[in-house]
C-alpha cells in the first residue's frame, strides 16, 4: 500500500518515521507547502509538488497539517476517494466538523465510502484499556495533562490542544454512549479544569501547558480499590483496602496491597497507524470515528465557554 503524509511538521515527521518501519508499505510520499519541512523527511519518503501530486499516488494519508487546514485537507483527499486519518481534532470548529460528516456520508451513499478516523492517540495507549477493565463504574475519575510551554501549537486552546485526549477516554471510553453528564470548567488558554458529572460518578480533567513538569497520570477510585496509572511510563497500579488498621506511637498505620498490573507498552502511534491501515485494506471502520471525534471537539467547544479566553480581565 502506498500512503502519505500531508503536513511534516513534529508530529508528521513521526507518522512518516513509523510508516517506513511498517510491513505492507510499499513507499511513502510526503507534502508540505514549507519546503524546508518536507526536506527533512528526504531520506525516508518521496517528496511531492503537490497535494494534487501526492493524492494521485496514494492509498491512504495521515492529515497533520495544521488544524486550521484540517477540513480544506480533508474535504480534497475524501473525495478523491483515499482512506484518511486526521490528526485529531478532527476540524478547526464544531461546524466544520459538522460538514465534513455529511461529505462522509454522502461518499458512503455514493457507495464509494472510504476509511476515515480521527487520530487521538491516547486511545491506543495500553494503559487506557487496562484502566477501563479496572474502573467499571469508578467514583470518581482524575485525568492530568500537563505539559511545559509550547510554540508548537499556535491555532488550538489547550482544550483542543492537550484536553482533547482525556476528553476522548472519558466520554468515549468509560462513559460511552452515556449523554446524562453535567460538564463545568474554568481556566484560561494556556491552563483549564473541567469536571463532568455523570450519575455516580465525578471525572476531573485538567489540562495546563504552563507546567515546568511533564506529566500525563490517571486516577480512579471506587469503595473497593483505587487506581492510577501513567500515560508516559504506561505502568498502572492497583490499591485494595488494608487488611489490618492500627495505632502505632500514637499514629494512625493501615497496611495496602498494592497491585502491578503487567503492561505490555508500545508505542502508541505504531498501533494507531498499523491500525489505520489495517482498517484501510479490510474496510472495517477505524477505531476513533468521526462522529466521535466531533463529540470531542462539541465538548471542547462547551468546556471553553467557562474559560477566560477574549474576555475582560
Amino acid at each position: 500500500m502506498d500512503v502519505g503524509v500531508i503536513g511534516v511538521g513534529a508530529m508528521g515527521r513521526n507518522h512518516v518515521r513509523v510508516y517506513s518501519e511498517m510491513k505492507g508499505v510499499d513507499a511513502i510520499y510526503v507534502y508540505d507547502p514549507v519546503q524546508a519541512s518536507a526536506e527533512r523527511s528526504r531520506e525516508l519518503a518521496t517528496i511531492c509538488k503537490s497535494l494534487d501530486d501526492l493524492l494521485s499516488r496514494v492509498d491512504a494519508v495521515s492529515i497533520c497539517v495544521p488544524t486550521r487546514y484540517h477540513f480544506d485537507t480533508a474535504r480534497k483527499a475524501i473525495e478523491e476517494g483515499i482512506h484518511c486519518l486526521i490528526e485529531k481534532p478532527i476540524t478547526l470548529t464544531a461546524a466544520e466538523g459538522i460538514d465534513l460528516l455529511q461529505i462522509i456520508q454522502r461518499k458512503k451513499d455514493e457507495g464509494r465510502g472510504q476509511v476515515v478516523g480521527v487520530g487521538h492517540i491516547e486511545r491506543f495507549n495500553p494503559i487506557v484499556a487496562e484502566m477501563t477493565k479496572i474502573a467499571q463504574r469508578p467514583d470518581y475519575v482524575s485525568i492530568k495533562r500537563h505539559n511545559p510551554t509550547s510554540n508548537r501549537i499556535t491555532d488550538a486552546s489547550v482544550v483542543e490542544d492537550l484536553m482533547i485526549h482525556d476528553i476522548d477516554i472519558a466520554f468515549n471510553v468509560l462513559f460511552k454512549g452515556e449523554t446524562d453528564c453535567r460538564i463545568f470548567s474554568a481556566g484560561s488558554a494556556n491552563i483549564c479544569e473541567a469536571l463532568a458529572v455523570f450519575p455516580g460518578c465525578v471525572v476531573s480533567i485538567s489540562a495546563s501547558r504552563l507546567s515546568s513538569k511533564k506529566f500525563r497520570t490517571f486516577y480512579v477510585e471506587s469503595e473497593d480499590y483505587t487506581a492510577e496509572g501513567d500515560f508516559m511510563t504506561q505502568e498502572v497500579y492497583i490499591y485494595r483496602k488494608p487488611g489490618r488498621y492500627g495505632v502505632e506511637n500514637e499514629r494512625y498505620t493501615q497496611e495496602n496491597i498494592i497491585e502491578k498490573v503487567l503492561v505490555n507498552k508500545v508505542e502508541p502511534l505504531k498501533v494507531e497507524l498499523k491500525t489505520f491501515l489495517d482498517c484501510a485494506k479490510s474496510g472495517k471502520s477505524f477505531p476513533v470515528t468521526p462522529e466521535e471525534a466531533l463529540r470531542n471537539l462539541q465538548i471542547c467547544e462547551q468546556i471553553k465557554q467557562g474559560l477566560r479566553i477574549n474576555k475582560p480581565q
